[in-house]
């Protein structure tokens, strides 16, 4: 590994981090707190980063599926899997949101950490912008995604997905209800700068 990387550690989870790919900060750990998975279960770990919630769901989860659009991201999420011995229980895929995954696979639940901060066109050119830049209004990604996850979402089957208060999140309650999902907030944190990180849960 680069002496570039950094180390993450989360309860008993250690994750190298590269330099190209996002480093959980305050949503990632809010999220990981309030992670909750059936044993048994099958996961879809959207936009995985470093892997930190994927892997963190495998140790109940039956498998997991990590995806993401960076393909540093891809095998730094690899690489923690096998650092926390959690490896043999995922499987991992570079695309963007639900291109690479087969019509008919469904999930026992679908987390996403989504990029939602209001940005410039220009800042999601990176492999580092793809991680939390959500266009003008910061909804580009998060509406795509509410378009397509319920498809992929067995009965009973839940959505987790973190965002922020600057990229309007009454709207994708609306979007998930309009869905046929039923929604709630599960947990809300207060950042500096006016803003708040919300754990939104969709379920069936």
């Amino acid at each position: 590994m680069s002496s570039r990387n950094k180390k993450v550690f989360f309860v008993n989870y250690a994750f190298h981090v590269s330099e190209n790919v996002y480093e959980p900060s305050e949503d990632s750990f809010l999220f990981a707190e309030n992670l909750v998975v059936k044993k048994g279960g099958i996961v879809l770990d959207m936009g995985t980063g470093c892997g930190i919630l994927g892997i963190i769901a495998a140790e109940k989860a039956a498998g997991v599926v990590a995806v993401d659009i960076n393909p540093h991201a891809v095998r730094c999420a690899r690489e923690n899997a096998e650092l926390n011995g959690v490896a043999d229980k995922m499987f991992f895929v570079w695309g963007d949101l639900f291109a690479p995954i087969k019509m008919g696979e469904k999930f026992d639940l679908i987390l996403f950490n989504a990029p939602y901060l209001p940005s410039e066109p220009s800042e999601n050119k990176s492999w580092l912008g793809c991680a939390w830049a959500g266009g003008v209004a910061g909804r580009q990604v998060i509406d795509r995604f509410i378009c397509e996850a319920p498809k992929y979402l067995k009965e009973n089957g839940r959505v987790l997905l973190v965002q922020s208060t600057l990229s309007d999140v009454d709207e994708t309650l609306r979007r998930f209800e309009e869905c046929g999902l039923r929604t709630s907030i599960v947990v809300k944190c207060a950042l500096p700068f006016f803003e708040t990180v919300v754990l939104v849960k969709a379920e069936r």
